[in-house]
């Protein structure tokens, strides 16, 4: 799901999401709570009438937004006070009962249960705690969930203990959700002790309700989180780098404004149909850089963005034709080629 955080997905319009064939987007409560204010966008008939988007928006709770506050929030089991970043330091209190409100009016295809993220590394105790007051909101989530036909998501956390994660998984089950995501990774961990927590977390999750890792990843995350059970992903990381010049291709990252493209007439990525890679060079593409301009970002972004639907493209097609397995040892052997 390419990230809108603020009702856009930076530099793209619709029409470009459209074109690359994004199917659903997500956009951020925190930050539209705070500006321009979850009454407005319903005004305008919720996110999709705001931002004229006519496919389906997940909306995250805010909750990862609220916590990396640090010093400027307080946490008490009724909810989270906290100040803003953009209106003069404004408090505000959030409860998970306002969280499902609030994410109502902006009318998400997809809610977030509100949840607590916790930093790692965190102490098993604190994790407990954390943990504990997070299956509290999310059963009020859950209570305060009008028959709106939107659908709500509960949130596994538990740090990185093993056994949490599987308390948190089974204790979400219970209460019954639409769909069940992972939270709390790809926060500092190794990626080894990622991989092992969605495996400890995914074999307690119904199998015909969708599972949802959150802010992950890279490419090789995503063939990674597929094969032990993953059926959604989000992540900045494809926008956020095609701003900064840097581009996932089939042969490995290419950082755009390393002087060897000066005078390079090729596409960005042969293996790639997107727009950037049908129409410009890469000597253009770095020039666009070099100086600043602002089609550098539209045409960065539409590439890798394109690059990440394609190859969840085409991990559903090899799991259709029963050879998910040998893609992802040719894509991570390729990767790995790639990167050496």
């Amino acid at each position: 799901m390419p990230v809108g955080t603020q009702a856009t997905v930076k530099t793209l319009s619709p029409a470009d999401l459209r074109e690359i064939g994004a199917e659903i987007i997500l956009s951020n409560t925190y930050h539209l709570f705070l500006r321009p204010g979850h009454e407005l966008i319903r005004e305008f008939g919720g996110v999709h009438g705001f931002m004229q988007w006519d496919r389906p928006v997940l909306t995250d709770s805010g909750g990862f937004q609220v916590f990396s506050l640090a010093e400027l929030r307080k946490v008490t089991d009724e909810g989270v006070t906290f100040q803003s970043h953009i209106d003069g330091g404004a408090k505000h209190f959030i409860t998970p009962e306002y969280a499902v409100e609030i994410q109502e009016a902006l009318g998400a295809d997809i809610m977030m249960a509100f949840d607590e993220c916790i930093p790692y590394p965190a102490t098993k105790d604190y994790a407990l705690e954390s943990l504990e007051r997070t299956h509290r909101w999310a059963k009020r989530c859950r209570d305060a969930k009008k028959e709106t036909g939107q659908a709500l998501f509960g949130i596994v956390q538990g740090g990185m203990y093993a056994d949490l994660r599987e308390r948190s998984a089974r204790t979400l089950v219970d209460f019954g959700f639409d769909g069940y995501a992972i939270g709390g990774l790809s926060v500092g961990e190794t990626k080894p002790l990622m991989y092992e927590m969605i495996e400890k977390t995914v074999p307690h999750l119904p199998v015909d309700r969708p599972r949802y890792l959150m802010g992950v990843g890279t490419p090789e995350d995503l063939v990674e989180g597929v094969d032990r059970g993953i059926d959604m992903f989000d992540c900045v990381m494809p926008t956020r780098n095609a701003r900064n010049g840097t581009f996932f291709t089939s042969f490995g990252k290419v950082s755009i404004r390393n002087s060897r493209y000066e005078r390079d007439h090729g596409p960005l990525d042969p293996a790639c149909g997107c727009y950037t890679c049908r129409t410009f060079s890469r000597a253009y593409l770095r020039h666009l850089f070099n100086a600043g301009e602002v089609l550098a970002l539209r045409l960065g972004t539409i590439h890798n963005l394109s690059f990440y639907l394609d190859l969840m493209r085409e991990i559903r097609k090899s799991i259709d034709e029963d050879r998910f397995k040998e893609f992802k040892k040719k894509f991570l052997e390729k990767r790995e080629t790639a990167e050496s």
